[in-house]
């Protein structure tokens, strides 16, 4: 059965390409090589990591989405071979027309009559962003009948809501039924670990590359590969 992975967001800056790097690194490191897809018509971020050969797909036509780019990559899904797997970065700016069209097209039947697995990937992250991450997480729980699998990152605080974690909140309590897995990107040490994801992030590497890279150091590749051990196992866990 085919596998489209999408991450969704309305909130820019949290995380959805570092999503969409470590699914698709999961699934190369199971020999299986995904195909990449960036819709983000602002930051290209998963089509520049040269490792994953992501193609990107303009989904804006000014201010307004073009239907017939999205049609595209339906008609790329739908042309595969069965066991192919998907893996789709989408851009803040395109979140509310995108979540509009797919409701107004019925992807989601769509894709279930024509035995797609859809999996929607959406992510929270504390600080600043709590709110609007919360919002775009709930409006997807809304109007969605997929398997959800929440990403909680956790680099810019723990997102917390006045001490209670997502595990107990409401939001999550009251869809269980919708939400597939959690996935905890954990809050590392900032002089250490997070200068050393940093400098993965920034030079575009995935973390097999950064790992066998002679520039980073011997504990900078300890480091790394502890990090990616510890989402991949998570990932591996979810039954994705």
């Amino acid at each position: 059965m085919k596998h489209l992975h999408m991450i969704l967001q309305g909130k820019g800056g949290v995380g959805k390409s570092l999503i969409a790097s470590m699914l698709a690194q999961h699934y190369i490191k199971r020999d299986i090589t995904p195909i990449c897809i960036d819709t983000d018509p602002v930051n290209a971020t998963f089509a520049s990591y040269k490792a994953f050969g992501a193609k990107h797909i303009d989904l804006m036509s000014g201010d307004d989405l073009d239907p017939r780019a999205f049609d595209e990559l339906v008609e790329m899904v739908m042309a595969a071979d069965d066991e192919s797997v998907f893996v789709v970065d989408n851009g803040a700016a395109t979140f509310v027309p995108l979540c509009s069209w797919l409701i107004e097209n019925e992807v989601v039947q769509f894709f279930k009559d024509a035995d797609v697995n859809f999996t929607v990937h959406s992510v929270i992250t504390g600080g600043q962003a709590l709110g609007d991450t919360i919002s775009g997480l709930g409006n997807l729980l809304k109007h969605f009948d997929v398997p959800l699998v929440v990403w909680i990152n956790e680099y810019f605080g723990n997102p917390e809501r006045n001490g209670t974690p997502f595990e107990k909140s409401a939001l999550f309590q009251n869809n269980q039924d919708k939400i597939h897995a959690l996935v905890r990107i954990n809050a590392v040490r900032k002089e250490t670990f997070g200068e050393d994801l940093d400098q993965v992030l920034r030079e575009k590497k995935s973390f097999a590359e950064a790992a066998a890279d002679p520039s980073f150091s011997i504990m900078a590749r300890q480091r790394i590969a502890m990090i990616w051990r510890a989402i991949d196992e998570q990932i591996a866990n979810a039954n994705l």
